[in-house]
């Protein structure tokens, strides 16, 4: 069994920065890419940034210059530090990973619970 916590959600005012974190427990063989979405009321879910196991990293245009992604491979953690937030980045940020368990060879990609950001202008 897996499970994706992430934390550091809350309000913020615009200009404001907020890191997220999001920790990966259970029976891992390995974890590959691991990557952080977000849906704002009444939107779709869009990726905003990914990360390979090798440290390769991807941003959304949206974000690019504003947010970076990092992962501790020894903690099982990956992070989204936010800087210069604007309301536009309101949203439940979910963060995913896809994952080898130590009982198959098949990578399968686990999603966490979301923790919600608000940007206030």
């Amino acid at each position: 069994q897996v499970q994706l916590v992430e934390s550091g959600g809350g309000l913020v005012q615009a200009g404001g920065s907020l890191r997220l974190s999001c920790t990966t427990s259970g029976s891992i063989f390995s974890i590959y890419t691991m990557s952080w979405y977000r849906q704002a009321a009444g939107k779709q879910r869009e990726l905003v940034a990914t990360i390979t196991s090798g440290g390769s990293t991807n941003y959304a245009d949206s974000v690019k210059g504003r947010f970076t992604i990092s992962r501790d491979n020894a903690k099982n953690t990956v992070y989204l530090q936010m800087n210069s937030l604007k309301p536009e980045d309101t949203a439940v940020y979910y963060c995913s990973a896809v994952i080898s368990l130590r009982d198959s060879e098949s990578r399968y990609k686990y999603w966490g619970q979301g923790t919600q950001v608000t940007v206030s202008s």
